[in-house]
């Protein structure tokens, strides 16, 4: 039965249709683009490009980015699920210092994988980068003692479209690799998905 939540006089449904325990788990999300860009070392340390506009928005069909962000972290640390709706990001994710588990949920209402998850390692060695279209809310975990995040976004950072789902939502059941894990108050406490409103999840693109 859906669950609904009176606001003046709107009405707004809660029943979000998560996954059952039969089909939780690491999937494939073709949507996702996994990129591998050459990392040169010598006995100083390394060098790679982290982006070249001519060749990543002619050959991989990327959108512009109009803003860069970086996180700095500590072993353990999580942060996420986060996503942008309706006015989203697509992220472009790469790891400037140590390692992190990378992970993008499907959160697109009527997606075949709605509330399912797939996870990559980047680290600043294997020069792994993760694009993260519209509809897909973010996270990752700190695998390395240190870690610098840097990722580029198609939109600006908007709080009024900024949501959160709780990073250890049972119903998408995401495996850490680092159970003790270090998450902000505002991140441990950020909705289930089956409670997000409708109107905060994207729609699929029909």
């Amino acid at each position: 039965m859906a669950d609904y939540r009176i606001d003046g006089d709107k009405q707004r449904t809660r029943a979000i249709p998560v996954p059952e325990s039969g089909h939780r788990g690491p999937v494939v999300l073709p949507e996702l683009r996994l990129f591998e860009r050459p990392v040169h070392r010598d006995t100083r340390g390394t060098f790679t490009e982290l982006w070249r506009e001519d060749a990543m928005l002619e050959s991989d069909g990327l959108p512009r980015f109009v803003q860069d962000n970086a996180a700095h972290s500590r072993r353990g640390v999580v942060r996420g699920l986060h996503f942008q709706n309706p006015r989203p990001q697509g992220k472009l994710v790469s790891v400037a210092v140590g390692e992190v588990f990378d992970v993008a949920v499907d959160v697109r209402m009527g997606s075949a994988t709605f509330g399912r998850w797939a996870a990559y390692l980047l680290s600043e060695l294997n020069g792994r980068q993760l694009y993260i279209p519209p509809g897909f809310a973010h996270a990752y975990q700190t695998v390395s003692d240190v870690s610098v995040v840097v990722y580029k976004c198609s939109d600006f950072y908007s709080p009024d479209d900024e949501r959160a789902i709780r990073w250890n939502d049972a119903s998408i059941a995401i495996e850490w690799p680092i159970r003790d894990a270090v998450v902000s108050s505002r991140d441990a406490s950020a909705p289930l998905l089956r409670d997000m409103l409708h109107e905060w999840l994207p729609q699929l693109d029909r």
